[in-house]
């Protein structure tokens, strides 16, 4: 349960079959999505989302597929209710081809058959692993070719030209397509791709990290220039009479204008600067959990989208802060203590 967390809603944390990707690259079910949509806003990390009813169209097929592979793997462990999809009597066996449990009658007419597909017994599946299980789910799933009459044709070649994966026959034929190549190929260098730019975004992640704890101090240097101005403040002016109190108030009120105005300001770049990490670490996570368990079809097509938000980050830079002014200064106020 701990390993597969990352599956759920980053809102509510609730598994859902209605995920959707964002641009900032952290995933919402569709409610929570909704629910923010007014808003504007990504609840995990501040960052701007489309406004009105406009839904972002990329599902989160890597998240929703893994829930549903897990579901199968959560029910064979639990044993209750495993049925032979074509009897219905006790089923022994699951093809990873078919996605389908086998009495052990109907197991030896599918081996007759099909016998190139993967199957297992379910005993033995019991006593392996999610990940095991995962794994065996992965290696039978099998792109789709781009042209809907030929959904059933095996796919292994990709088309540069319309980016698209394609079977025999679709290259064969339609003069149109051009540059082949291997779509093993293919999808292992759009993996490598997103892992060029995942290193590439943890080396900046460390500039975004360092001006995140500059301003931290920052804001703290602020409060502790804020704490010991009002005490100056306030051992001052408790020394003069009853007709130096609205003198005192008019000080205060100086300090808090000045002081919310850096806070305002702060605040803002902290919060900017916290959504960047945190889109960077949803990132790193999404392109992790692609090279672990994504099939070829949802690297083919999940790839682009991930692709560009990650290069979206990579055009982000960390706040300057050497021109930004010292907090604490009253001189103003200072002055007017002085006069007094």
């Amino acid at each position: 349960e701990d390993d597969f967390q990352f599956i759920r809603c980053e809102c509510c944390q609730q598994e859902s079959s209605d995920l959707k990707l964002l641009t900032c690259l952290h995933t919402l079910c569709l409610s929570c999505l909704s629910k923010n949509q007014p808003v504007g806003q990504c609840p995990v990390c501040q960052t701007t989302i489309s406004q009105g009813n406009d839904i972002p169209d990329m599902d989160n097929l890597l998240f929703t597929n893994l829930q549903a592979r897990l579901k199968v793997y959560k029910k064979i462990v639990n044993g209750v209710d495993l049925l032979c999809d074509s009897c219905k009597k006790a089923g022994e066996f699951w093809c990873f081809e078919c996605k389908e449990f086998l009495c052990s009658e109907c197991f030896k007419a599918h081996q007759r058959y099909l016998k190139d597909h993967e199957t297992k017994r379910v005993v033995d599946i019991r006593a392996g692993s999610a990940k095991d299980f995962l794994e065996g789910t992965r290696r039978t799933s099998s792109l789709s070719c781009s042209n809907p009459t030929h959904k059933s044709h095996a796919v292994s070649i990709y088309c540069k030209k319309c980016c698209k994966p394609m079977c025999c026959i679709c290259a064969l034929l339609d003069s149109q397509h051009a540059a082949f190549c291997d779509i093993h190929s293919e999808t292992q260098r759009r993996q490598e791709e997103l892992g060029t730019i995942n290193q590439e975004l943890r080396q900046r992640r460390s500039n975004f990290e360092a001006a995140y704890a500059a301003l931290q101090g920052e804001a703290s240097r602020l409060e502790e220039a804020q704490r010991e101005m009002r005490e100056l403040i306030r051992r001052r002016v408790e020394q003069l009479v009853q007709l130096l109190r609205q003198a005192e108030e008019e000080l205060l009120g100086l300090v808090e204008a000045r002081q919310e105005r850096g806070r305002r300001e702060l605040g803002r770049e902290l919060q900017r600067v916290e959504g960047v990490l945190r889109r960077m670490e949803a990132g790193e996570r999404l392109v992790e959990k692609m090279g672990l368990y994504a099939t070829e079809q949802e690297v083919m097509d999940m790839q682009p989208f991930i692709k560009g938000s990650l290069e979206k980050l990579q055009r982000l830079q960390p706040p300057v802060l050497r021109d930004r002014a010292q907090p604490g200064d009253f001189a103003e106020c200072k002055a007017r203590l002085q006069a007094l």
